[in-house]
């Protein structure tokens, strides 16, 4: 702007500053924000796995599975150890907001106080100015004034040519005066604004890197949530259903021959008791064959299977 007096500009640059300076604000309390929400989700997860085990009693192969729960155990800790590290990164970015604060502070308290010198200088002038214009004019009237009171006229014309010339002196320093302060204020505004830009600079550097910090950090808690569901994958790979089958079958065996046939007595003819009976014929015990892969009926989607291990 061409009036001197004008900070248009100037305050454009700090409502900027301010903006910048709210975004920073507003990632910080997002950071704070999501942080709880990532340390509940990580406790009510460890409760979860707590709370409700299941496969206490499955055997041999399947007791794998009961590795599921240590490592949702370690998921829910991955998921609190994630909101201390956005608490941190929240603290940073509140420790980089209020050092750029405190910095900026100190050139505003400056360009305030020459904004305020240069108005003030400025007021001063313009005043002296129109006084000055003011006895110009009235030394004109008197000169063009009737003859006829001449002397008393001369010497209120020489009072007035010495009050202009007073004035004009006045108005000329004062305009001397207002130029060093112009000029002073001019350098101190180019200061300032180069100031403000590597400053705003500096903020959108960090906010950026922030931003891609963070996202890097959720990325690689996911990355360590699918590792930890491959320890899981690995486990269940593992399983045998027919091993698991024998193992059990071995553990609660009571025999390996069937109970004996049951032989009728007669307890009234003797002679008839006395005949030999035939010995048993043992009972042959036979393992099942090996179970039959579930078979999609037309029109359902085919099962998926791992090494010929169906997973319904």
């Amino acid at each position: 702007s061409t009036d001197l007096t004008s900070t248009v500009g100037y305050d454009s640059i700090i409502q900027h500053l301010n903006d910048g300076r709210k975004n920073c604000k507003e990632f910080e309390d997002f950071l704070k924000e999501r942080a709880i929400i990532e340390e509940k989700y990580g406790k009510e997860l460890i409760n979860l796995s707590k709370k409700k085990p299941c496969g206490q009693t499955e055997l041999k192969n399947m007791y794998a599975y009961i590795s599921f729960f240590a490592e949702i155990d370690n998921v829910g800790q991955g998921h609190i150890q994630l909101a201390q590290t956005l608490r941190e990164e929240a603290k940073k970015m509140e420790e980089f907001r209020e050092k750029q604060k405190l910095h900026r502070k100190k050139i505003e308290l400056i360009m305030e106080a020459i904004h305020k010198n240069r108005n003030l200088q400025y007021k001063k002038t313009m005043e002296v100015k129109q006084k000055c214009c003011c006895f110009l004019s009235y030394g004109a009237l008197l000169y063009l004034s009737s003859l006829s009171h001449f002397w008393q006229l001369f010497l209120k014309l020489a009072q007035t040519k010495s009050a202009l010339e007073d004035s004009d002196r006045s108005y000329q320093q004062n305009v001397t005066t207002l130029e060093k302060i112009r000029e002073e204020w001019q350098k101190e505004h180019i200061k300032a604004c180069e100031f403000f830009e590597t400053q705003e600079c500096e903020r959108i550097n960090y906010f950026r890197n922030a931003l891609w910090l963070h996202v890097n950090q959720l990325s690689q808690d996911c990355v360590q949530n699918d590792e930890k569901y491959e320890e899981i994958r690995k486990s269940l790979e593992m399983c045998s259903i027919e091993k698991d089958v024998d193992f059990f079958v071995n553990l609660r065996k009571t025999g390996s021959s069937a109970p004996a046939p049951v032989v009728y007595e007669n307890y009234y003819n003797a002679q008839r008791n006395a005949a030999p009976m035939r010995s048993p014929v043992p009972v042959p015990i036979s393992r099942r064959g090996p179970l039959p892969t579930p078979t999609s009926a037309p029109g359902e989607p085919n099962y998926a299977t791992i090494d010929g291990y169906s997973l319904i």
